[in-house]
């Protein structure tokens, strides 16, 4: 069993991140000690690991909500979660798409720049008049 500071540790999740979480019901059954302070076991502790996939997935809380309790239900949801799983998929390749096409523009611009410097390439501009103003 782990205690908070412990979950938060080995899930690197800030203390008040997990507190929200098992306050707003993400992490299902979670079990107190004597003193009545949450403590949590391994599969806590993978299910909150989830929980930061999700959350890395631009899952809003709402939807972690809808998702987990799907999950809750068992077995018989498994094509649902495969669906809201797949929508995720799709986002996060569509802006993985996008930010490569950010990367290889910011490659090919410092390229330029160092084909300008060197003397390889002429300098142009975009945004002023580069063949009447020689800067």
């Amino acid at each position: 069993m782990y205690t908070m500071k412990q979950a938060c540790e080995l899930t690197k999740l800030s203390y008040e991140t997990l507190k929200f979480y098992c306050n707003e019901g993400l992490v299902p059954n979670v079990k107190r000690d004597k003193n009545n302070h949450r403590i949590f076991d391994d599969r806590d502790i993978a299910w909150i690991n989830s929980l930061n996939c999700l959350k890395n997935c631009d899952m809003s809380i709402r939807e972690m909500k809808e998702y987990i309790a799907l999950c809750l239900e068992g077995k018989s949801t498994i094509v649902q979660r495969k669906i809201i799983l797949e929508k995720k998929r799709k986002s996060l390749v569509e802006k993985l798409n996008s930010v490569q096409s950010s990367i290889d523009y910011i490659d090919w611009k410092q390229n330029f720049y160092d084909d300008v410097l060197s003397g390889k390439t002429e300098y142009f501009s975009n945004l002023v008049d580069t063949k009447s103003n020689k800067n």
